[in-house]
């Protein structure tokens, strides 16, 4: 019988994968893992709205008291503070776009779950991440899929998978549309069966990025100088890390017209603004590559490119530059990407690979 350890969170998307796998026949063992101090922890459970509070891991327990297996929880808070946690600090303050659910996959879920999986003679690691994960005789190759509901697609925060680690993974999810995981999960009695969706990043429950980064550097973010395109002063701003490329909402700044947030300084903390053309851009570097459908791009290739989780994707030409770098050009202007943002490439519903923009 093969053994499979399920990371659970306590939501109904990682049960239902517990149950369905326990169904199929695998020796399943539930595995929530501790992300924070006790004191965060705490105060995620305050307020309601992350995947990590101590309710989680009783919802999580509950569930695999109902079907049968044994639940643990392991301790890793050490690996997300230092992979995740001061990468998302870092990030930001150096005028970047961090996703620390992708980090939190590469490094935690798919890295140090799935180690200590092996090393206790596990076959193999389950999430309940929405994606399909196939293996492809002709290549011999494992190829990343997009799932059956594509509202739910989470292939996009899954592209720094290796091949080694889609070979010790499975993904119950893939051909099921969230309304059945729901069903699936009431009729099985789960407690969690109408537990709404974690939305916001677990350890800043409130979305207040700003007062996070203060509380963990004990640093208040300097003001600094907002500037035109031809870098005219054209007032202060309340710190650097308090703007996205792209924003034009909550500037604090009156010009008469809409202004966007164009580019970020960090060297002279200065905020660009401009209008919404001067973000339009019709190329850039996406650096640290990894590839899944393919073990290397060899010439240019046309695939649907995502730089957000939410978007459909436009069609971009794929140029390897070398050093692991590829450059993106699109044949319509679109709109500016952040320095530190996912993108990922897809052929149809394979993910081709994926990087960050340079």
């Amino acid at each position: 019988m093969k053994k499979v350890m399920v990371g659970m969170s306590g939501g109904v998307d990682s049960s239902v994968s517990a149950l369905l796998l326990r169904e199929q026949g695998y020796d399943v063992m539930g595995v929530t893992m501790k992300l924070f101090s006790d004191d965060d922890i705490v105060q995620a459970e305050k307020d309601g709205k992350t995947c990590c509070a101590l309710s989680d891991v009783e919802d999580a327990r509950s569930v695999a008291y109902r079907l049968g297996f044994e639940h643990l929880v392991f301790n890793f808070k050490d690996s997300f503070r230092e992979c995740v946690m001061e990468k998302f600090v870092s990030y930001y303050l150096n005028g970047h776009t961090p996703n620390p659910c992708i980090d939190c996959n590469k490094y935690i879920k798919f890295d140090r779950m799935l180690r200590r999986a092996l090393e206790l003679d596990y076959d193999y690691i389950a999430t309940g991440h929405y994606a399909i994960n196939e293996y492809d005789e002709k290549t011999g190759r494992y190829l990343l899929k997009r799932p059956k509901d594509r509202s739910k697609d989470q292939t996009y925060f899954l592209y720094s998978l290796t091949q080694e680690q889609l070979k010790h993974t499975l993904f119950p999810l893939g051909n099921l549309e969230k309304s059945e995981v729901r069903e699936i999960a009431e009729k099985a009695g789960l407690v969690n069966s109408k537990k709404p969706d974690s939305q916001d990043i677990c350890f800043v429950p409130d979305g207040n990025y700003v007062s996070f980064i203060e509380k963990f550097t004990g640093k208040n973010v300097p003001r600094g100088t907002f500037v035109d395109m031809n870098g005219k002063i054209l007032g202060e701003h309340k710190g650097i890390i308090n703007y996205t490329i792209g924003q034009r909402k909550g500037l604090g700044i009156a010009l008469g017209k809409p202004a966007y947030v164009i580019k970020k300084d960090i060297s002279t903390n200065t905020v660009t603004l401009g209008d919404k053309d001067d973000l339009k851009i019709f190329s850039f570097i996406v650096e640290n590559v990894n590839l899944i459908s393919v073990p290397e791009l060899k010439s240019e290739e046309t695939f649907l490119i995502k730089t957000r989780y939410s978007q459909h994707g436009e069609y971009g030409l794929v140029t390897p530059i070398g050093n692991n770098e590829c450059k993106i050009t699109f044949e319509t202007p679109q709109k500016s990407v952040a320095s530190g943002q996912a993108v990922v490439f897809y052929d149809g519903d394979i993910v081709v690979g994926g990087g960050t923009a340079k």
